[in-house]
C-alpha cells in the first residue's frame, strides 16, 4: 500500500519502524486488546503519519458514505441538520446513512458492528458524547469524526460544530428585558448538554447585568421537547407573581409553553410574551408567529460535512473548535408587559 511519500508501505516496514513484532502491528490493525497502550499508541501514530490502509480497508473513492448519529430523531431540529449534511454530500457525490441509538449502550454497540462491517468515510455525532472507548475504535478503523453541540468536552483531536449559545440566551432575554419585562420565566434544556447550560448562563447573565431578579423558581428544567415546555409554562403560570415573559431554550418548548397559555385562557403577547431559541421553519407560522433565537441548523450540517469529507482525504481543519453566530428574529409574540 502507498504511504504519503509514494513508497509501498507494508507491516513488516512499520513493525520495523515501530520495534515491535508482525503479529503485534496486526493486532493494533485489528483492534485486539491484548497490546500495551503505549505500544498502540506507537504503531497508530505510524500508521496514521505513513497513510497505511490494510486492503479491503475504507477510502474516499471506495466508500462515498458519511455515517450521520443522533441520540433520537423524533425532532425537527434534527432535520435542519440532515439537510446540510445531505446537502453537501449531495455535492461531493456522497451519500448520509443517518442512525439513531437513543442513548443505549446495546445499540450504540451495534451501530459500530454495523460500522466495522462496511465502509465510510466519517462520522458526524450531534449532541452526543463520544466516549474514549468508542473514540478508540473508530481511530483504530481509521475513521474520522466531527461533533455538532458536544454534550460533553470533548478530545482534543475531535473538531466540534456548535453555535454561540451564550450569545443568544444572552440576546433573547436583554429584548424582554428591552421591552419592560422585569419576571422572566426560562424553560432550560437538558443540563447534560453543553449548549444547554450556555443558554441558561447568558440569559441569567443579561437579568444580572439589568439588575433584574434571578430567581431558581423561575427556572424550571425541560428536554427540548413539547411536552416538557407545556409541563414548565404551567408551572410557572400558575405561580402566584407569575412571570410577565417566558424564554424557552427551543422552539419545540415554546411551542408547548404556548399550550399552556391557552389553556389557561391568556393570550399571547398581551398577556405573556414567549420567546424560543432555534428558529425551525414552523417557527414563522406559529399564532401569533415566534420570536425566536435563530442558530444556522442547516448551517451547521453542511460545515460538519465539509470537515469530516476534509478529514477523510487526510486534510487539516483551519479550527478544531467552530462556533457560528446566532441572531435573534424579532416576531408577534413578544411585546411590552400590560400597564407598562
Amino acid at each position: 500500500m502507498d504511504g504519503t511519500d509514494g513508497r509501498r508501505i507494508t507491516i513488516t516496514a512499520i513493525a520495523r519502524e515501530a520495534g515491535v513484532s508482525v503479529p503485534t502491528v496486526s493486532r493494533v490493525l485489528n483492534g485486539r486488546s491484548d497490546v500495551a497502550p503505549e505500544t498502540r499508541e506507537r504503531v497508530e501514530e505510524l500508521l496514521r503519519h505513513h497513510g497505511y490502509q490494510r486492503r479491503g480497508s475504507r477510502t474516499v473513492s471506495r466508500a462515498g458514505l458519511v455515517d450521520l448519529v443522533f441520540n433520537d430523531l423524533d425532532s425537527p431540529w434534527a432535520v435542519e441538520i440532515i439537510r446540510g449534511v445531505e446537502d453537501v454530500g449531495h455535492g461531493a457525490g456522497v451519500g448520509t446513512v443517518v442512525s439513531a441509538i437513543h442513548r443505549q449502550s446495546t445499540a450504540a454497540r451495534q451501530w459500530l458492528q454495523n460500522l466495522r462491517d462496511r465502509a465510510t468515510d466519517g462520522v458526524i455525532f450531534v449532541t452526543s458524547h463520544l466516549s474514549p472507548p468508542l473514540h478508540a475504535q473508530l481511530r483504530r478503523l481509521n475513521v474520522p469524526v466531527v461533533v455538532v453541540d458536544p454534550a460533553g468536552v470533548p478530545a482534543t483531536d475531535v473538531p466540534t460544530i456548535g453555535a454561540t449559545n451564550w450569545a443568544g440566551g444572552l440576546a433573547a432575554t436583554q429584548h424582554l428585558l428591552s421591552l419592560g419585562h422585569r419576571r422572566i420565566g426560562f424553560v432550560a434544556g437538558p443540563p447534560h448538554l453543553l449548549c444547554s447550560r450556555a443558554r441558561l448562563d447568558g440569559h441569567r447573565a443579561a437579568l444580572e447585568a439589568a439588575g433584574a431578579p434571578v430567581e431558581d423558581r423561575l427556572v424550571h428544567p425541560g428536554d427540548f421537547y413539547h411536552a416538557s415546555g407545556f409541563a414548565a409554562g404551567t408551572a410557572l403560570l400558575g405561580l402566584d407573581d407569575p412571570p410577565t415573559a417566558i424564554f424557552a431554550s427551543s422552539d419545540q418548548m415554546a411551542f408547548g409553553v404556548y399550550e399552556a397559555v391557552r389553556r389557561r385562557e391568556l393570550r399571547i403577547p398581551y398577556d405573556v410574551s414567549v420567546v424560543g431559541f432555534d428558529d425551525l421553519p414552523e417557527a414563522r407560522w406559529a399564532s401569533p408567529p415566534l420570536t425566536t433565537v435563530r442558530q444556522p441548523l442547516v448551517e451547521m450540517g453542511r460545515l460538519a460535512a465539509r470537515t469530516v469529507l476534509r478529514l477523510a482525504q487526510g486534510d487539516g481543519v483551519d479550527s478544531p473548535r467552530v462556533e457560528l453566530a446566532t441572531n435573534l428574529v424579532v416576531r408577534d409574540s413578544t411585546a411590552p408587559p400590560r400597564g407598562a
